[in-house]
């Protein structure tokens, strides 16, 4: 294990600094537009809190990216109004089988698990995102500003002043007066023509949130210290139509299931997608991977004996795992949430539900410090000491989970996959694999939360 940090730039904690008055100000400025930062955003408008986003990207994206939203994540998306706008968009999955080399080892299904919520939803992220962006949009139709990247964030005690710039367009363009080129309801913090750079702007918030992912620039700025672990696994995505006959099978079942394909090559996992779509995800040892749809359908093929048609691929992409957890979530008065504070291992699709529980714990937390005008540095308040806290140890037992996925998924001899396989299929026959629908559908995410 090793570890990373960041230093403060020079005047990021000058208290002497005067501010900015021509800085726009607001009481909460979030630093990321993806899912949990939009989620916060939406949690704080709805209690009366002055919050802003910025994104630094353009427009949302269209890949499907993350897909899996768990129980949790529904509540997340109920307690905003858009859990059955997403259901209705989404395809449920109810159950989960393992299979091995042509052999059903066993399955398992979150009914008992999740009685409230039976099912883990595959929505893509770029339906995830707009359906949020469109409920942030509804409730404060200033508060998303595209094309922003935060460059400097000084801590002046009781406020904190951020420096901005805006970003590139993704089309060439340069850039664009304020609102232009952006969805509705989105805002620049300074106006402009087109290809032409107004300059730094200057944001005050009574607290900064970092949402703004894995290479999070808040998180670097504060000088937050990391822990990172990488591992030696790759493994090639793609997103492919699904095949004429598993279309027939899933018209005479409620739903499609979650298959997990053990094989001593590595593991191959699908899930299904909505409408008639499929994604897989295979293990391609340890050595970096081309994003070629000929190569997963070769691998699937071989490994499964499914065909999949590399021409219906919408995306694909190789990857390598990593995981980074922050040393605490808090200083002064920022704060980290979603992939800023615990990058976790993407097998197992627990990143986004991970990051909304975030937002969910820190909401009221945050209408109190503002509605009580407390001034103190957030990492004195217990109130914040135990949300970092509780909100690591969640972030811990989840890359656990994910680890644990990926360890069983490796590349093994026949002999040790063989026992391998023989032990799954025992548990799967026993009322175990109610206590494993239970962890992989994240039912235990729910104890932290008071």
């Amino acid at each position: 294990m090793t570890s990373t940090s960041a230093s403060h730039p020079a005047g990021t904690a000058d208290p002497v600094d005067v501010p900015d008055p021509s800085a726009r100000t607001c009481d909460v400025l979030v630093v990321g537009g993806g899912p949990a930062g939009l989620l916060l955003a939406i949690l704080l408008q709805q209690r009366g809190v002055d919050a802003v986003v910025l994104e630094r990207r353009w427009q949302l994206s269209t890949h499907s990216r993350a897909i899996g939203l768990h129980p949790p994540a529904l509540a997340a998306l109920t307690a905003v109004g858009l859990d059955a706008a997403a259901i209705a968009r989404g395809a449920p999955i109810l159950r989960g089988a393992a299979r091995s080399r042509d052999r059903h080892l066993g399955s398992l299904s979150f009914e008992l698990s999740c009685p409230e919520r039976p099912y883990v939803l595959a929505l893509p992220q770029s339906v995830t995102e707009e359906m949020l962006t469109q409920r942030l949009t509804q409730l404060a139709p200033a508060a998303l500003h595209r094309g922003i990247d935060v460059v400097a964030i000084p801590d002046r005690g009781a406020d904190v002043q951020v420096t901005a710039r805006r970003t590139p367009r993704e089309d060439g363009q340069g850039t664009a007066p304020d609102g232009a080129g952006t969805p509705a309801g989105s805002a620049s913090p300074a106006a402009g023509s087109a290809g032409t750079d107004p300059g730094p702007t200057t944001w005050r918030a009574r607290v900064v949130v970092g949402a703004d992912g894995a290479r999070s620039t808040v998180r670097e700025l504060a000088g937050i210290r990391t822990d990172l672990r990488i591992y030696p696994d790759t493994y090639l995505m793609g997103d492919v139509a699904d095949s004429d006959d598993a279309r027939r099978t899933a018209a005479s079942h409620a739903a499609r299931p979650a298959t997990i394909h053990l094989h001593p090559g590595g593991v191959v996992e699908s899930f299904p997608l909505p409408g008639s779509g499929r994604r897989w995800v295979a293990h391609t040892g340890t050595a970096p991977t081309a994003s070629d749809p000929d190569d997963l359908a070769a691998i699937v093929r071989r490994r499964t004996g499914a065909r999949i048609d590399p021409a219906t691929t919408t995306m694909i992409s190789a990857f390598t795992v990593q995981r980074r957890t922050a040393r605490t979530m808090l200083r002064g008065r920022q704060v980290l949430i979603g992939d800023a504070a615990h990058e976790i291992s993407p097998i197992g699709g627990q990143g986004i539900t991970l990051g909304w529980l975030d937002a969910l714990a820190l909401a009221p937390l945050l209408e109190q410090v503002i509605t009580r005008d407390l001034r103190h540095p957030l990492p004195t308040m217990p109130l914040l000491q135990r949300f970092d806290r509780d909100r690591r140890l969640a972030a811990r037992t989840a890359g656990l989970l994910a680890e644990l996925n990926m360890v069983l998924g490796r590349p093994r001899s026949t002999l040790v996959a063989g026992v391998r396989d023989a032990g799954i299929r025992a548990v799967l026959r026993t009322p175990l694999r109610h206590r494993m629908a239970w962890a992989y559908s994240m039912g235990w995410a729910t104890l932290d939360r008071s």
